[in-house]
C-alpha cells in the first residue's frame, strides 16, 4: 500500500495519507511527554489495517524522538496491549499512599 506519513504539528496530529483519504492520531505535546488522544480512520479505509499502521508509525516516531507516552485513545491502548514491546514508551506512573 502506498502512503505518506507525516507529523502535522500545526494540527497536532500524525497523519497517514493514502487512496485520497487521511487517517490520523491527535496528540498533545508537553515538553518531552506526548499524549495520544484520538485515532480516526475514514470509513473508506476501514478493514485495510490503516488504523494499526498509523499507530505503529506514530509509536516509531515517538520512540525515535525519545518522548514519553500517555495514551488516552482506546484504539492506541488496544494496539499496545497486543504489541507489548511498545510499553517501554509509556510514562511510568507513581503512586503515593499506603
Amino acid at each position: 500500500m502506498d502512503y505518506q506519513f507525516i507529523d502535522n504539528s500545526a494540527e497536532k496530529r500524525f497523519e497517514m495519507h493514502t487512496e485520497g483519504f487521511t487517517a490520523f492520531i491527535t496528540y498533545q505535546l508537553n515538553g518531552d511527554t506526548i499524549t495520544l488522544t484520538h485515532t480516526e480512520v475514514p470509513e473508506e479505509l476501514g478493514g485495510k489495517g490503516i488504523g494499526s499502521e498509523v499507530v505503529k508509525r506514530t509509536l516509531e516516531t515517538i520512540d525515535e524522538r525519545s518522548l514519553s507516552l500517555i495514551v488516552l485513545c482506546p484504539f492506541v491502548a488496544a494496539y499496545i496491549k497486543k504489541h507489548p514491546e511498545w510499553r517501554k514508551l509509556l510514562v511510568k506512573q507513581r503512586f503515593s499512599g499506603k
